[in-house]
């Protein structure tokens, strides 16, 4: 990738999400659980259609799996699953592949 084309933003999500443009982005990656149900649908927003989200260590390692994890990290990530799942503007593939992965692209 043409480093015109590649475009590194770090900091806190909730921060910077707000600042950016509308359906100008190809692929975002998510790391943080922090107001993750949010940062879905702003990354709606701000993803070209075909775009796609990752969730990094969507499952935590299984914990999202466990109801018995109450923990304010592990509720965020089930629900941004939820959110993406039960949205029809997102086709999306949930990963088990180490701490797990979803992948959802903007339809």
């Amino acid at each position: 990738i043409s480093a015109q084309r590649f475009r590194l933003i770090t900091g806190n999500i909730v921060e910077v999400v707000g600042k950016l443009a509308d359906e100008n982005y190809d692929l975002m990656i998510v790391r943080s659980p922090i107001d993750m149900v949010d940062v879905v649908q702003e990354s709606y927003r701000l993803l070209k259609t075909g775009g796609v989200l990752i969730i990094d260590n969507a499952l935590d390692g299984g914990k999202v799996a466990d109801p018995t994890q109450r923990d304010f990290e592990t509720i965020a990530r089930r629900d941004s699953i939820k959110a993406i799942k039960e949205d029809s503007r997102w086709s999306s593939s949930l990963l088990p592949i180490g701490g797990g992965a979803l992948l959802a692209r903007k339809i």
